[in-house]
């Protein structure tokens, strides 16, 4: 049974809450699985704004194909997978505006560099005035994570990604969708930022495209059946 605080909000569109009622609503939702993941609210039939999908990474040429760029990768994946075109530099960033699974998006790739996204992250939430608790989809990479492996989830930490610290510091939560892209563990000779900014071997690469085009089917699936869903199809054991 949720709190009685969870089912009062359900149906109520965020920008409807009063901020006071807000915050209490956010601080509460770990109590209750994120109130059954926001009850359902990233659902695309009750969402008229526009929804954001960053991925992070480096944006000079010699970074293609380092660990650090899989975010960026992902959003190349989508907007292959639906016809959209990165063509546009604005919020410090590369934009490109589509549609997916029938809602209204703009696939972002931040040109901060990694450790600045958060700037790039700001700029986009306040021009297209969302709630990152429902309107905003991080891609990026996880050294946490066997090299493949997905992780879906609603909040979180920055687990030591410094990009994910950069918006965390500047929307000042923690509380939006992210698709996190194992890399696989830092060989324990290696320096940390020697083995993000490392290029995948052949072999890896091969093990790496089927993890992109998953990675963009679950963001599909968040857009249009619900972060739940998606985090019961996707997250792997």
């Amino acid at each position: 049974m949720l709190p009685m605080f969870c089912q009062s909000f359900l149906g109520q569109k965020p920008e409807a809450l009063q901020k006071g009622a807000y915050a209490r609503y956010e601080a509460n939702l770990s109590e209750t699985q994120n109130c059954a993941i926001l009850m359902g609210k990233w659902k695309t039939e009750k969402r008229n704004k526009m929804v954001i999908i960053v991925g992070l990474g480096n944006p000079e040429k010699k970074y293609d194909g380092t660990r650090h760029n899989v975010g960026f990768a992902v959003v190349d994946e989508l907007a292959r997978q639906n016809h959209i075109t990165l063509d546009t530099i604005k919020h410090k960033a590369m934009l490109g505006k589509g549609l997916i699974a029938g809602q209204k998006v703009v696939l972002a790739k931040p040109l901060t560099y990694m450790n600045l996204s958060g700037e790039s992250v700001r700029m986009l939430v306040d021009f297209y005035k969302v709630d990152p608790s429902l309107e905003l989809i991080v891609c990026y990479d996880d050294i946490a994570l066997p090299l493949g492996k997905l992780r879906v989830r609603g909040k979180g930490s920055a687990g030591g990604h410094n990009g994910i610290k950069s918006i965390i510091q500047h929307l000042n939560t923690q509380q939006w969708a992210r698709v996190r892209v194992g890399v696989g563990e830092k060989p324990a000779p290696m320096d940390l930022a020697d083995w993000v900014l490392s290029h995948f071997t052949k072999e890896e690469q091969e093990a790496l495209q089927p993890a992109i085009a998953r990675a963009a089917a679950a963001v599909t699936t968040i857009l249009q059946d619900g972060l739940d869903r998606a985090m019961n199809g996707f997250n792997e054991k």
